[in-house]
């Protein structure tokens, strides 16, 4: 009995271990090369979340990286083959402009996967995946914050190229504003850089004479430029993508930092990261590729940024976080189309407090 017993340990001991040869994964990579859009990883938009992403990843999981920051459009398939031919493993391209590059790349250099950062993707390599965020969701979130603030019921939105991540953000927020008040004034000014701080304070001054009291730029570095001008002024501004209090405007250091509001935030660096991790791991169902891996209230991969030295009373806040937990849950709809950021056809609802 106790010969058999041990025999019968020895064979689970074997079966154990043959399925956990056949569960691990080897690693799919071993460095990473990120390629900007025009602007660089320090220039508190989207290319340094994306580098803030990669370069944790490649902390942590040992990987080799770089990265090649773009000075014109024209640089962008001849900057992603700079890294194919220096073999990075994996190769992240930052922004929805890059996309055509980066398909092309992808289909062209199966043995490299591909992390295309705003960028969407119906039909793709399995080797390729686009990061994708729910921008309208942050958007109303920005969107239900300005129309709470807002005294003169004037609120406004510089924007960059609109392209569908930037239509989502300018959609989302005017109906976060509708959901708050079905009355409000929304302006919105697309310019078609998103590196133009100077274009973004000119709109931005131009929307403040018009009577907005609000003001929320989504557009790279002519967005910044846009809340600046707006906070400088002395009018409640709101920033994107990351907390700009800590890049716009220093850790609150920078002038008019306590007019900055909040961010409509989207956790760039978080997708990034995720998805060399996924690759890390040998997990090809987790990295998604053939598609796209979307971050959204529900995941936690869109929010909104804390005041800091703002003067947002507390039940400003709560109304915020009551949004916020609707759009995760989902009772709360921001009634615009998660892919193209067009409306959609539907009705939105006021809060109680902007009804009674």
């Amino acid at each position: 009995m106790v010969r058999k017993t041990f025999l019968l340990i020895a064979i689970i001991s074997v079966l154990v271990g043959a399925v956990s040869l056949v569960s691990a994964q080897e690693p799919l990579i071993e460095s990473v090369c990120l390629v900007t859009d025009v602007g660089k990883v320090n220039d508190g938009t989207f290319n340094q979340f994306a580098f803030e992403g990669m370069d944790a990843a490649a902390s942590d999981f040992d990987l080799e990286s770089t990265y090649i920051e773009t000075t014109a459009p024209t640089d962008y398939a001849p900057n992603i083959q700079r890294c194919i031919d220096s073999e990075y493993g994996a190769i992240i391209t930052v922004g929805f402009l890059l996309q055509d590059a980066t398909l092309a790349a992808a289909e062209a250099n199966p043995d490299v996967y591909f992390i295309g950062v705003d960028q969407g993707y119906e039909m793709a390599p399995e080797n390729l995946v686009g990061v994708q965020f729910r921008e309208d969701q942050s958007g109303f979130l920005a969107g239900a914050l300005a129309a709470q603030m807002s005294e003169s019921g004037v609120i406004a939105g510089v924007y960059g190229i609109p392209v569908p991540a930037v239509v989502k953000f300018q959609n989302g927020y005017e109906q976060g504003a509708k959901y708050i008040n079905p009355d409000i004034d929304a302006r919105s000014v697309f310019i078609q850089s998103f590196t133009d701080p100077a274009q973004g304070a000119e709109a931005a001054e131009q929307l403040i004479a018009e009577g907005a009291d609000v003001i929320f730029g989504a557009g790279g570095q002519t967005g910044s430029g846009a809340i600046q001008r707006a906070a400088t002024d002395e009018v409640y501004a709101i920033g994107v993508d990351q907390d700009e209090y800590f890049s716009t405007f220093g850790g609150g250091e920078s002038p008019g930092a306590e007019y900055l509001i909040s961010s409509a935030m989207k956790r760039v660096d978080q997708g990034v990261y995720l998805s060399i991790e996924a690759l890390v791991e040998g997990d090809m169902e987790a990295f998604g590729g053939g598609g796209n891996r979307v971050l959204s209230a529900e995941n936690d991969g869109v929010t909104f940024a804390p005041a800091h030295d703002s003067d947002v009373p507390e039940e400003v806040t709560a109304t915020m976080e009551e949004i916020l937990a609707g759009l995760k849950d989902g009772t709360i709809e921001t009634g615009v189309d998660p892919v193209t950021g067009e409306l959609l056809d539907m009705e939105m609802m006021p809060t109680e407090e902007a009804s009674g």
